[in-house]
This record gives C-alpha cells, sequence and structure tokens, in this order.
C-alpha cells in the first residue's frame, strides 16, 4: 500500500540515531510516522550488524504516539491488556494472522465507505471522514466473525488433554 515500491533503508546507530539513506539525512521517529502517513514505506537496519529492526522502531513509534497528550490514544488500556495476556501461550502466533487481517478488512472498509461517499456527495466531504456508528459496528462484526472461524480452524489442530482425577 505504499505510494511507491522503493523501500527507504534506515539505518540505526549504536548512539540510536536514525539516517534515512534515501535523503541522506538523520530522522526522528515522528519523521518515520510522517512518513508512513504520506504512504512510505521504509525498513530499519542496524548499520553495524544489519539486523532488521523495523517491528522495534515501529513498536517505538507506536508508544511514542500513545504518550503524547495532544491526540487522543489509538488503543485502548483493556486492548492492550488482553494482548499482553497472548504473550506466552499457544495462541500468540495467531493473534497477528489476525490483527493483520483485521486491520485490513477496517482499511478496505473505510476506503468502500469515503468512495461511496464521494459519489454521493462529491468532493465536498473530505476523504478522511469519520465513518458512522452502523459501519464500524459492520466491520466490527465481520472482524468478530472472522475471528471465530480461525479460532474453530486452529482448534481443530490444538491437542487436548485428557484430566481424570
Amino acid at each position: 500500500m505504499s505510494k511507491n515500491s522503493a523501500i527507504t533503508i534506515v539505518k540505526k546507530y549504536a548512539n540510536r540515531r536514525l539516517y534515512d539513506t534515501g535523503r541522506s539525512s538523520y530522522v526522528t521517529l515522528d519523521d518515520l510516522a510522517e512518513m508512513l502517513r504520506e504512504g512510505h514505506d521504509f525498513k530499519v537496519i542496524d548499520a553495524k550488524t544489519e539486523k532488521d529492526l523495523t517491528q522495534s522502531v515501529l513498536t517505538q513509534i507506536i508508544v511514542e504516539q500513545e504518550s503524547k497528550e495532544s491526540s487522543p490514544n489509538l488503543l485502548p488500556q483493556q486492548f492492550l491488556k488482553e494482548i499482553i495476556k497472548f504473550y506466552g501461550t499457544n495462541m500468540q502466533r495467531f493473534v497477528p494472522i489476525y490483527l493483520n487481517q483485521a486491520m485490513i478488512n477496517f482499511v478496505q472498509a473505510q476506503k468502500t465507505i469515503q468512495d461511496q461517499m464521494e459519489q454521493s456527495f462529491g468532493t465536498i466531504m473530505p476523504t478522511d471522514s469519520i465513518p458512522n456508528a452502523e459501519q464500524v459496528q459492520d466491520v466490527t462484526k465481520q472482524n468478530l466473525e472472522a475471528m471465530q472461524q480461525m479460532m474453530q480452524a486452529f482448534m481443530a489442530f490444538t491437542p487436548t488433554t485428557d484430566k481424570k482425577g
């Protein structure tokens, strides 16, 4: 979903500085967040070991965004607590698959809503308009149904233990 297929390489140095090799300049986490919002993709690598640090840096961006007092939190506390509960369980490997698919569904639904609003109202309406509660409920219902189907499929592969005692 990036604007261009080129992935910018960002090198992270031991002093924690991030260097955008595409622009030949140092960048901040806020700069990387803005790149994503603009549709540009990047990969963060350790300058010395060349280890992929993208996951860690993306997590840092989220933590930084969530800690800003000027903007509302995107991740509710209960959601974060539920995510934490999955660490160390046999479901840990399936949660990312579900969350990724749920986000893809949400983005597609948002795009559909935006397209419908543009067709109905033309360009008068902003393209980042907020869906109504019914539309959000529909997407949530679809995601829950998909999760239930996935859970049923995964449970078929989960060994059961017979507890007699």
